[in-house]
């Protein structure tokens, strides 16, 4: 009887597979990569606005804080988008007539509220609280990138599950005073630049990452025990408020630290920040 198949057959059939598995592999790795792409990511892309907002002229320019326009975000878990009243306080006796303006003046007059575009924007199914992370020691720079240096907004990082998941195997890395949560020029300690931090007793009602002083004047030094890094011995303290004699504690053990990593896991002590298994378990973010 004939043969049906020749000889090289064989060898086809195995080149045939081979070439398959290839294919295969190629297509995931490509899937893979165009998921963490800016085109699914959307990473440096700057949206169409109703008014082109610059937050480098606001923040840089004007010494704008965060929480003029975004009030709730340390009470809630959405950071706010302003209502059209927030720009209509400035806007009523500067740039009154610029054609730039005019949405804002519209929305002003009618009542209708302007259809921002969402640059940061989360799947539903994903529970985020700002008011957890801002008081915890994550500075608005470490999601949000330097704000204060973007003319038009965009999304600096992916947010997707595993860039959080990294940060929640090990917040040290990411946590700071929180007097300098909203201190876009925050730098990580280092052998130049070192951070003295001291913890407070535990006061009642106060959040225990507030307990924490830090500064960037060598306490023995200064001859005085400043609470926080911006703040002024003559000056309220920035976080309670309280008069600098109230503020400042008799004797605090202050620590030097030269690194992010020891300033870190010091912070993550005594902030009272869950363990990575329990920050990293499914129900922290899906609800």
């Amino acid at each position: 009887m004939a043969q049906l198949f020749d000889r090289s057959s064989n060898a086809l059939a195995r080149m045939s597979l081979v070439l398959t598995g290839l294919i295969v592999i190629a297509l995931g790795v490509t899937l893979d990569q165009l998921q963490r792409s800016p085109w699914v990511t959307r990473q440096g892309q700057r949206a169409d606005q109703p008014v082109p907002f610059s937050h480098k002229h606001h923040v840089e320019g004007l010494g704008l804080q965060c929480q003029y326009c975004h009030t709730t975000v340390e009470k809630s878990s959405y950071a706010g988008i302003p209502p059209t009243k927030t720009c209509m306080n400035c806007h009523a006796q500067i740039w009154t007539n610029a054609a730039l303006l005019e949405p804002v003046r519209h929305s002003w007059a009618t009542g209708e509220s302007l259809a921002w575009t969402r640059v940061h924007d989360l799947p539903d199914f994903v529970y985020f609280s700002h008011e957890i992370h801002v008081n915890k020691g994550i500075g608005c720079a470490t999601c949000h990138g330097r704000v204060d240096q973007m003319p038009l907004m965009y999304a600096q990082n992916t947010l997707q599950m595993e860039w959080c998941l990294d940060c929640h195997r090990n917040p040290a890395k990411n946590l700071r005073p929180t007097s300098q949560i909203y201190n876009m020029a925050w730098q990580a300690p280092s052998r130049d630049r070192p951070v003295w931090c001291a913890a407070a007793p535990g006061e009642t009602g106060v959040p225990t990452a507030q307990s924490v002083r830090c500064t960037a004047v060598d306490p023995a030094a200064a001859g005085v025990q400043l609470a926080s890094l911006a703040w002024s011995p003559s000056a309220p303290h920035p976080l309670t408020g309280a008069d600098s004699a109230a503020a400042l504690p008799v004797a605090l053990a202050y620590r030097k630290f030269t690194s992010q990593d020891d300033l870190g896991h010091f912070l993550l002590d005594h902030y009272k920040i869950k363990s990575p298994k329990d920050l990293t378990s499914c129900d922290t973010c899906h609800r």
